[in-house]
């Protein structure tokens, strides 16, 4: 059985990942953590839920450590924030747990200083931006158009969120302009665009634009436009429920328990993409 430890276990998505995770047949909940001095403190997480008292009470974050070296989760999901979620990873690596993360918004400096706790610690971990299996192949497909095109075609990518969202752009619309980057040799870093307002002048060459928008209960959608003279193609992903996210999340657990011998990976590497 893979005991499994969730952080933002009452919030929507980390309850669904914890019902999707109870409906396994080799998996369950052993640890349930909330943000720093939680009123949740103390309650059963699956009565929480609404369902069979599990035995497993939620806790806060800042008993963490004590926590993990004490219930010996085999893997822990984070689907929070990015600031919450620096301190979680790395207190996993400390304890030698290993983590799957679907959190969004990391610089590059955390990218660093996660990689360097997770080697240096020998643990597991699969990082991505977007556990959905649609969402990854989406990337693929907008990479090899990408490549197919090449710079005669102007790229921007639109993205739709619910008003909630704190991080624009998306982790999801990054990753797509990374992957478009990488397949034009180009800097991303150099030709990113997010937004336009006033008189911007023309578009510039090798220009990956991305446009944010927030409103409503939107899950994620996602589209990147190829525009040509005479013509376009546009790739769209559009994510109805938050449960593609969770479905992901199991894949994620089963590989890493099962296949995965590298210390990070994706989830092209869980999909065989």
């Amino acid at each position: 059985m893979i005991n499994v430890a969730v952080t933002g276990c009452c919030g929507n998505m980390g309850s669904r990942i914890i019902r999707t995770i109870l409906e396994q047949d080799n998996m369950t909940v052993n640890l349930a953590i909330e943000a720093p001095n939680t009123p949740m403190e103390g309650k059963d997480i699956g009565s929480f839920l609404g369902l069979d008292p599990l035995g497993v009470e939620v806790i806060g974050a800042e008993k963490l450590e004590e926590n993990l070296l004490d219930k010996k989760p085999d893997v822990l999901v984070d689907f929070t924030i990015a600031k919450a979620a620096e301190g979680t990873i790395l207190t996993c690596a400390k304890c030698g747990v290993n983590v799957v993360v679907g959190t969004t918004g990391f610089s590059e400096e955390q990218l660093k200083k996660f990689d360097d706790a997770i080697i240096k610690n020998d643990i597991k971990a699969i990082i991505s931006p977007n556990m959905a299996t649609g969402v990854n192949v989406f990337f693929n497909i907008v990479g090899e158009v990408a490549r197919i095109l090449g710079s005669d075609y102007d790229v921007e990518i639109i993205e739709s969120h619910h008003h909630n969202k704190k991080d624009a752009p998306s982790g999801t619309a990054t990753k797509a302009a990374e992957v478009i980057a990488k397949n034009l040799n180009i800097n991303l870093e150099e030709n990113m665009v997010c937004g336009r307002e006033g008189l911007v002048g023309a578009r510039k060459p090798n220009e990956i634009g991305i446009h944010a928008i927030r409103g409503g209960d939107i899950v994620g959608d996602h589209t990147v436009l190829f525009a040509g003279d005479g013509e376009r193609i546009e790739v769209t992903h559009k994510a109805g429920t938050r449960q593609a996210f969770a479905n992901g999340v199991i894949k994620a657990i089963n590989y890493m328990m099962t296949k995965q011998k590298t210390n990070t990976a994706n989830m092209n590497d869980v999909l065989g993409l």
